[in-house]
């Protein structure tokens, strides 16, 4: 019995890798990164959609492209299409009956009424794809993704142009998942939708993981921020110049200890504060160091 849900090793090819990742049952992860990273293309290898050049994808320890693994994954595209004039139901039938060809012990009607539940899509059900607003969009691909009691979801910006509402909904829908075990992969070009919701993240820069960790110590880093009344000629050693005067990455010295080295260097300080990095800033960290 493997202790992983998901994992990709050495993984190259299509732009990616050499990349290696691994999820526990019950994880949330968070992909990150500039468009063009490959996040698209690493979930669709994830997937079993596009066979990398080299490594291997396992769910649940199977290979991807067996059958028993494909039927343990969910994938939920950004660029899903959804046929306009049927409804929430028929969508949701549909796909319920294409899992129960290969799996016969849940009937298709007991699948689509459990995945409109996961989904919030109750009230939807009879309406028309081409009625729907972004939101329930969103819900749908979802409910089509975790349907048939799969293990793995991969959710390609499941998040993307929602308001904050929407966007509690679908978290606190994905949490729930996850709370039955279920791992979640999901990518966001917005990294604070992810900042509550996702227990890891990976930075992904050119098809690399440039960054991962946990998020909380991601965004437990601390930053202080000088403000001056006149920018310096030269910042002193580990800060930079802003615009409204100088911030340094506290990195294990004191408060105190990087304003002494303020007041070395002859610099009207005005005022100082401490904030906790944001996510945002650690992938722009990436994005300008790699």
């Amino acid at each position: 019995m493997t202790d992983f849900a998901l994992t990709l090793s050495d993984i190259t090819g299509h732009g990616l890798g050499p990349l290696s990742l691994g999820l526990v049952p019950g994880e949330i992860a968070g992909l990150v990164g500039p468009a063009g990273s490959g996040k698209t293309t690493l979930l669709r290898v994830a997937a079993g959609a596009i066979r990398p050049r080299g490594g291997t994808v396992r769910v649940w320890g199977i290979p991807v492209t067996y059958p028993a693994a494909r039927r343990l994954v969910g994938y939920a595209s950004d660029a899903a299409l959804f046929p306009p004039s049927l409804t929430v139901r028929e969508i949701l039938t549909y796909y319920a009956r294409l899992h129960c060809s290969m799996r016969v012990e849940r009937r298709p009607h007991g699948l689509m009424r459990e995945a409109l539940e996961i989904a919030g899509l109750g009230p939807a059900a009879d309406l028309r794809v081409e009625q729907l607003g972004r939101t329930d969009l969103h819900r749908l691909n979802l409910a089509q993704a975790a349907l048939g009691g799969r293990r793995v979801l991969l959710l390609d910006e499941i998040f993307s142009r929602l308001d904050v509402f929407a966007r509690r909904d679908l978290r606190s829908r994905i949490a729930s998942l996850a709370a039955t075990g279920v791992a979640a992969l999901i990518t966001s070009r917005d990294p604070a939708a992810l900042e509550r919701l996702a227990a890891r993240v990976l930075v992904l820069r050119h098809g690399r993981i440039v960054r991962a960790g946990p998020l909380a110590t991601l965004l437990g880093e601390r930053i202080l921020e000088v403000i001056l009344d006149a920018p310096p000629p030269e910042p002193p050693p580990g800060f930079r110049v802003t615009a409204s005067g100088l911030e340094a990455p506290l990195a294990g010295r004191t408060v105190e200890a990087a304003l002494a080295l303020c007041r070395a260097h002859r610099l009207p300080v005005r005022a100082s504060r401490v904030r906790v990095k944001s996510l945002e800033e650690i992938v722009l960290e990436t994005h300008d160091t790699h």
